[in-house]
């Protein structure tokens, strides 16, 4: 083991390099993607000792640059490094994963093709400085890593991503690797399982499962499981095509486990296993991409080649650093020589026809069809009353009509969100053609029976950059959340505009009373409050139908957002025009009413039904010679101060808030009363400012109730009780 003195730039921080490779003179003399090709031969021997070099490189870098900051987890990729390099070397680049926890390795390998190069990392030594750092490379993956296509963190989600990306680019494969940890959560299955349901064409994704027998701290929940068991659980699950690659067929090092690491077995029969995983992968990408629903299993030990094996490979704590006795033995075992390192480097810029950053789909901004005009209805202030979410459902319509790339889902059925307007103008995907139904297989609703499924397809599809909707219950919505939250964050970080993630939550709790508590969740509301501090989210509550059709036209004209509607599906009054919603959303609020009197207590009002006890409020003030103005909070986000949140650090940054002395126009008063059937977090904005004597009216608790009012009563959200705090703040 040696320092090189004369070695490529790119390897400056590398700490150790060998003297000699074994088989490096007889298999590593030329690259074995020659110059003008994309990808490897699967059968010729440079090609999988090339391939083999490039696992043990990801291996090497992946450890290196966690312990260089006593952080992070190398287990995990470790264990999969062998397929990494082999999808790569194939051609595969639009790779994605289900697992956070491996981003170290992810790192290193758009760090091999100069994928990285893109944000300054242009050798191992910053690849390890910037790795865990602000402006650098998260500990789990982000969406601002050139050449990386999605987000990750928790289980579950990455499929999602990977399913997107294959609907909206035929023919290109979507590898995804996904833990035998996560694979105990229910949500990869059924949401690939629905997906091929409704999208039964679309098979150019490839899901990847990491088998390695551990999980973060202990044994994975499908370790006990034999190949055969397995592989029927796939089979079971809808995958016709599948293919498993066990080491311990290969191991000659008589390793005791069901589960072992490749890189102990002899250089003959390492050699011999990456030829099987080379082949095993070409023939699974081949399937996926020829119209099969495809998985690939690999099995081997967790820690593969890397400081320590099973779940106490997956974590380095304080003290795990570089200078540690058993990561510098990992190391070196690793180390590859300087010529070695420079064909690695050939090999991954030249594989699929460049750096990732230049050519996954995930890099350019995705052209979208012109939607023409929106038929926007305005309906008379004081007129019928209507439905806000059904004015909304025809705009929907409209946007899936000429958009056919558009997608809603919704898990509660959009009949039942007072949108089944859109049933009818877009159908439910669904292989059974029915007209009563309104469904048929080339419908644009795609209802899976899970939120998270729901979430996720529409999130991912909006990051991958294609127009959705996701609808929702609110009291449901909270399962969908965390993809939907890692998105919104992703398109904050996103070094390309792409359509903003747009959600409709119906049927609040207000409207739910004799379903009890299961229906009325609105603290879902605290999620977007504190999100709002992000920057790109934007919260919306029309006040009526009118109100709706303006927030819906502004959502479809915005990029890297994260906007949610909120909206009731019963009938009510039109109160507002469409001018008043757009200066709403540009200034956070307007007002809807005012009444003259002595004194001024303004009700700062989120959403349509609590303006009811509000207007009503504001009368009985009207009877005591109290004046009062009544304004409809629409984007809660434009009414914080511009220090208040992040913006100016997002993607497509937004820094529209409302000024001062705006501020006071609509707000200053004598007293100010809050009003929210939500969570009181929504009405933050204008507490922070206000400076006159003040309360809030929010939910407090689900129970079951005949009416909206007699829940709004329950929680004390009544017009008695708004005009007894009036008066008692105005002293």
């Amino acid at each position: 083991m040696t320092v090189a003195t004369a070695t490529p730039a790119f390897c400056q921080g590398i700490q150790y390099f060998a003297d000699s490779l074994p088989g490096f003179d007889e298999y590593g003399q030329t690259p074995a993607i020659p110059q003008g090709q994309t990808a490897i031969s699967p059968g010729d021997n440079n090609a999988v000792y090339q391939t083999l070099l490039a696992a043990d490189a990801l291996r090497y870098l992946t450890l290196q640059i966690t312990a260089s900051k006593a952080s992070g987890h190398p287990g995990g990729f470790a264990s999969i490094a062998d397929t990494i390099a082999a999808l790569v070397m194939l051609g595969y680049k639009n790779i994605v994963t289900e697992v956070g926890h491996h981003a170290p390795g992810f790192y290193s390998n758009v760090f091999l093709d100069r994928s990285l190069e893109k944000m300054g990392i242009e050798t191992v030594q910053q690849l390890r400085d910037r790795f865990r750092e602000t402006h650098g490379l998260l500990g789990h993956l982000s969406g601002q890593i050139p050449g990386l296509l999605n987000p990750a963190g928790p289980l579950g989600q990455g499929q999602h991503f990977a399913m997107a990306g294959a609907k909206l680019n035929p023919g290109t494969l979507y590898p995804v690797t996904i833990g035998d940890g996560g694979i105990g959560e229910p949500y990869v299955m059924s949401s690939i399982a629905h997906f091929n349901t409704a999208f039964p064409n679309v098979t150019n994704f490839l899901p990847v499962l990491v088998w390695n027998g551990y999980s973060q701290e202990h044994h994975s929940m499908v370790s006990t499981k034999t190949n055969d068991e397995m592989i029927e659980y796939w089979g079971g699950n809808g995958f016709k095509e599948i293919f498993l690659v066990d080491a311990k067929d290969f191991d000659d090092a008589n390793q005791a486990s069901d589960y072992v690491d490749t890189t102990l077995f002899s250089f003959e029969k390492r050699m011999e296993f990456m030829r099987v995983l080379i082949d095993t992968c070409d023939r699974a990408a081949k399937a996926a991409l020829d119209g099969h629903l495809t998985v690939l299993i690999v099995k081997q030990l967790k820690g593969a080649g890397v400081h320590k094996r099973g779940a106490q490979a997956h974590n380095l704590y304080a003290g795990d650093t570089v200078e540690k006795d058993y990561i510098v033995k990992a190391l070196k075992q690793r180390a590859l020589t300087p010529q070695a390192w420079e064909l690695i480097r050939n090999n991954y810029v030249r594989a699929a026809g460049g750096p990732a950053v230049e050519i996954i789909t995930t890099e350019k901004e995705r052209p979208l069809p012109d939607l023409g005009q929106l038929p926007l209805t305005e309906h008379p202030v004081g007129g019928e009353k209507k439905v806000a979410t059904t004015a909304m459902g025809e705009l929907i319509v409209h946007v899936g009509q000429n958009d056919p790339d558009f997608l809603i889902t919704n898990a509660d059925g959009n009949a039942a969100s007072g949108i089944n307007n859109v049933n009818i103008g877009l159908n439910i995907l669904h292989p059974t053609p029915d007209e009563t139904y309104h469904q048929q297989p080339q419908g644009q609703v795609y209802e899976p029976l899970s939120e998270d499924a729901c979430a996720g397809t529409a999130a991912s599809l909006a990051l991958y950059g294609a127009r959705t909707l996701w609808c929702s219950y609110e009291s449901f919505a909270i399962n969908g959340l965390p993809i939907w939250q890692t998105v919104t964050q992703a398109m904050a970080e996103l070094r390309r505009p792409t359509p903003s993630t747009v959600t409709l939550f119906t049927a609040g709790a207000l409207e739910q009373g004799r379903n009890g508590w299961t229906h009325q969740r609105p603290e879902i509301e605290n999620y977007f409050a504190a999100m709002m501090r992000n920057g790109n989210v934007f919260p919306l509550f029309p006040c009526d139908a009118n109100s709706i059709q303006a927030c819906y036209e502004w959502a479809l004209g915005t990029k890297n957002k994260g906007v949610t509607i909120t909206a009731s599906k019963s009938p009510l009054p039109i109160r507002s025009t469409l001018d008043q919603t757009r200066q709403g959303l540009e200034k956070g609020a307007f007002v809807l009413q005012e009444t003259p009197g002595d004194k001024t207590v303004v009700f700062a009002v989120v959403g349509d039904m609590t303006l009811i006890p509000s207007l009503e409020a504001a009368e009985q003030l009207k009877a005591q010679g109290i004046g009062s103005k009544v304004v409809s909070l629409i984007s809660p986000r434009r009414l914080y101060r511009p220090t208040d949140t992040a913006w100016e650090t997002c993607a497509e940054p937004d820094g529209g808030f409302l000024s001062d002395d705006e501020f006071n126009q609509l707000f200053a008063g004598d007293a100010l009363i809050g009003v929210t059937g939500g969570s009181s977090a929504m009405l933050e904005p204008v507490m922070l400012r206000s400076s006159c004597p003040r309360d809030t009216f929010a939910w407090k608790r689900g129970e079951t109730a005949s009416s909206a009012g007699a829940v709004m009563s329950i929680n004390g959200i009544t017009a008695e009780g708004f005009v007894k705090r009036a008066v008692e703040l105005l002293g």
